[in-house]
């Protein structure tokens, strides 16, 4: 069924999009993931054909596409590979803070550069110490002279290595009262002093997405790196995780949709007991269910992609949309690796290293049991529908 948002456009953009992904990543994939990293070539590539943050201003390089523009494109690289989710959030996750709080000076200095693949970002919240409580990071910023200095440990950052431009979540009031007003964002750029990179991190899936620690040691940013104003940070953390929380339910179901795919393919070819494995009643059954549950997730996933499009608060359904789908494709990971039987385990199979990359998606943008907790909230339980 299509979805309402889908238009004739925006089926071009994924038949030109998937003959691009299948010359210039698909052949190249398994070396990524063995290397641990997606090349910066990729990137350059990505930006020349306009892949890059469409949904910009043509002043700044983009075409002003619609968010309908992003969905596709991370459906189409989620079918390659989960670890390709950095493109997706550089696109919609991080270059909108820019977008929404920066200046003109640093939209005009940064944004072009986004769009051409020659700037990748990260957003840097994850502490060794604080990973969904937001309001207990660390990380300090203390301004002197025309710039802040920044000491602290951000850890288990997409696109750390490559990051060429790092919005990065400090406190800058200690003393504020309650403590998330004290949070600002800070953009620290590649090669300012006592800024630097920790460990690539050893992920058990996500392979070719690079993940790393950031270290600030009395890194010197100027002041003009603030990203709006000072102390508003957690609140424009706030106003973008709908978004961010969105794209992972979209990768999520796009995955959901590629497993059910390989396996249908898998169980009419594999044989056993003198026919198909999709014979079977119980392989019919298990993927009857997984597919109707599939199905059940994508229209109110759709459902909830269009009401965010035309502006409306959707934070409770994009909760319900994001624990729903990842809970969804653990377990379509699961199920599937299963039909697959022992070759299911074998790394030459796809099914292997989607089962590996499942798990996280329940954990990053926020754990599904924060999701859960907040929809608690938006239904009047604990005596507030405040998020």
């Amino acid at each position: 069924m299509k979805a309402g948002y889908i238009t004739d456009e925006h089926e071009m953009l994924r038949t030109s999009f998937r003959k691009f992904l299948k010359k210039e990543a698909l052949p190249y994939y398994d070396e990524w993931e063995a290397k641990g990293e997606v090349p910066r070539s990729f990137w350059r590539k990505l930006g020349e054909q306009g892949y890059l943050c469409p949904w910009l201003d043509e002043s700044y390089g983009g075409t002003g596409a619609d968010f309908g523009y992003s969905v596709i494109i991370n459906e189409e690289l989620e079918k390659i590979g989960t670890g390709l989710i950095g493109i997706g959030l550089h696109n919609d996750i991080v270059v909108p803070y820019l977008e929404a709080y920066g200046s003109e000076g640093q939209k005009a200095r940064w944004l072009p550069q986004c769009v051409t693949g020659e700037m990748v970002t990260a957003v840097a919240m994850t502490e060794p110490g604080a990973g969904s409580d937001l309001a207990s990071i660390r990380t300090t910023a203390v301004k002197e002279d025309g710039h802040y200095i920044v000491n602290g440990e951000k850890t288990f950052i997409t696109n750390g290595i490559h990051a060429d431009l790092v919005v990065v979540v400090c406190r800058t009031d200690p003393h504020a009262s309650p403590p998330h007003k004290g949070i600002s964002l800070l953009v620290v750029e590649r090669g300012m002093s006592g800024f630097s990179r920790g460990r690539k991190l050893e992920k058990i899936g996500l392979h070719s997405q690079d993940t790393a620690e950031l270290i600030f040691e009395d890194a010197v940013v100027p002041s003009s790196q603030l990203l709006g104003k000072e102390g508003e940070g957690f609140y424009y953390l706030m106003n973008q995780l709908q978004q961010e929380r969105l794209i992972v339910g979209i990768g999520a179901i796009a995955a959901c949709e590629r497993m059910l795919e390989i396996t249908v393919d898998y169980v009419n070819q594999r044989r056993a007991f003198g026919r198909p494995i999709a014979a079977f009643q119980n392989t019919q059954f298990k993927l009857a269910e997984l597919h109707t549950e599939i199905e059940i997730g994508r229209t109110f996933l759709n459902r909830t992609i269009e009401a965010h499009m035309e502006g409306e608060d959707v934070v409770k359904e994009v909760s319900m949309s994001k624990w729903w789908t990842t809970e969804l494709v653990k377990k379509t990971a699961l199920e599937c690796m299963q039909l697959h039987g022992g070759y299911g385990y074998m790394e030459e199979y796809e099914i292997a290293r989607r089962f590996r990359d499942a798990p996280v998606t329940a954990v990053y943008a926020g754990s599904n049991e924060i999701m859960k907790t907040i929809i608690a909230k938006k239904m009047g339980l604990g005596g507030s529908k405040d998020e």
